[in-house]
């Protein structure tokens, strides 16, 4: 690189971490407040608080990184132009295609930065953010098991624990689910375990009876598809349930168990878990998946393609921000106004092209099989920038000249 390749990248490098750094933290204080007020709610520590919101900073720099590299070189190009230092470039014999050089260079180290961010760390960081959402979810729900006290985790649910033993087991406990008034279920058992699973915490409840309160005989279902229940560990009854008489009123179905399993994550709300959304895995597993990987997300072949290739075609759109930032700004001649019509070109130019990247993708996202429209806005920004350079190349003769040669 010569010498003016290396001052105009330097330019561009130094704005780009201004507005990097501008753009990051006003997109990521926005983000860390909502967080904030919910982990702050749930009574965590500020250091949680810390590692969450420090978990989510790669999303949020892989989205902001194309942008940032379009306003550095919208603004280094007007600079360059108001200090007449584009047009002393242009007198000593370089073209737009010259001095597009060193930005096309420096829309290429953006496009590593983001390929690595969305390849690599935005990945680990969500698996991440996972593990820590599931362990505070089973911790939250432990906060709940507290023994000789009526617990109320939330609106309908009742538990009582008698006793916790030094080894975790929870005796004597009973819970009462009335968030269906249709059906009122009320469990009873000797003993219980509190389980960790990849799905959320589970309750194990060994020796007991539930007792289902239907006031609609014909709402009623068995007391074996309850919700709340695993459907991978079913009651093992040891009695059959008493038939109810016949007639209208309120029906009690009794059913003993051996052994059941609860699913906490209902009373709380779902938490995350580890392994089960495809972009907790690294592009490699992605493009070729396997059958544990689609076991554990619950998704096509063809839908992880599809999350393989969205991530390989978001960083070609970092080298065409930065172009479009500095191509649009070569068209036209010296004013004293300044380039701010060419800037709002440059910006809409920039819009339609983020524009059709969400049409494709939401095209894609209907059919898998449409992997290729996401590398279509990164073409089509592509072939807008040949153009526009094509054009600012083009020689212009002066407007006086323009106008004898209409008179003539």
């Amino acid at each position: 690189m010569t010498s003016i390749d290396r001052y105009i990248l330097k330019t561009m490098l130094i704005l780009f971490g201004f507005f990097a750094l501008i753009l990051v933290a006003v997109y990521w204080v926005n983000r860390a407040v909502s967080l904030f007020e919910r982990l702050i709610a749930d009574g965590q520590t500020a250091l949680v608080v810390l590692e969450f919101t420090l978990l989510t900073l790669p999303l949020v720099i892989s989205v902001v990184l194309p942008v940032a590299a379009f306003a550095a070189t919208a603004y280094g190009t007007n600079r360059l132009a108001n200090e007449s230092e584009l047009v002393a470039m242009q007198a000593a014999g370089l073209s737009p295609w010259r001095l597009a050089r060193p930005v096309l260079v420096f829309g290429l180290l953006v496009a590593v930065m983001v390929a690595v961010l969305v390849n690599a760390l935005v990945p680990m960081a969500r698996a991440r953010l996972a593990d820590r959402q599931a362990e505070l979810a089973e911790n939250v729900t432990a906060q709940f098991l507290i023994a000789g006290s009526f617990q109320f985790p939330a609106p309908g649910i009742t538990l009582f624990i008698r006793n916790l033993t030094p080894l975790g087991e929870l005796e004597g406990l009973f819970l009462e689910d009335a968030r269906n008034p249709a059906s009122i279920s009320s469990y009873s058992a000797e003993r219980a375990l509190l389980v960790r699973t990849e799905t959320g915490p589970k309750l194990v409840m060994i020796d007991g009876v539930v007792q289902t309160l239907r006031p609609d005989p014909a709402a009623a279902r068995p007391a074996e598809t309850d919700p709340a229940l695993d459907p991978a560990a079913p009651a093992s009854p040891q009695a059959p349930a008493a038939t109810p008489p016949q007639g209208s009123g309120p029906r009690l179905s009794v059913t003993r168990f051996a052994d059941m399993t609860y699913d906490l994550g209902s009373i709380l709300g779902p938490g995350a878990a580890r392994g089960g959304d495809l972009r907790d895995y690294p592009t490699g597993r992605l493009l070729q998946p396997d059958a544990a990987l689609l076991d554990a997300t619950g998704a096509s072949p063809a839908r992880a393609r599809l999350e393989a290739h969205s991530r390989l075609a978001q960083p070609l759109l970092s080298p065409v921000a930065a172009m479009l930032g500095f191509a649009t700004l070569l068209i036209g001649g010296f004013s004293r106004f300044g380039v701010w019509r060419q800037i709002g070109w440059a910006v809409v130019a920039l819009i339609l092209v983020q524009l059709l990247g969400n049409w494709a993708a939401n095209r894609a996202g209907d059919q898998p099989a449409l992997w290729p429209l996401l590398y279509l806005p990164a073409l089509v920004g592509l072939m807008a920038c040949l153009l526009i350079l094509w054009l600012a190349a083009r020689p212009r003769r002066p407007r006086a000249a323009k106008a004898h040669a209409v008179a003539a």
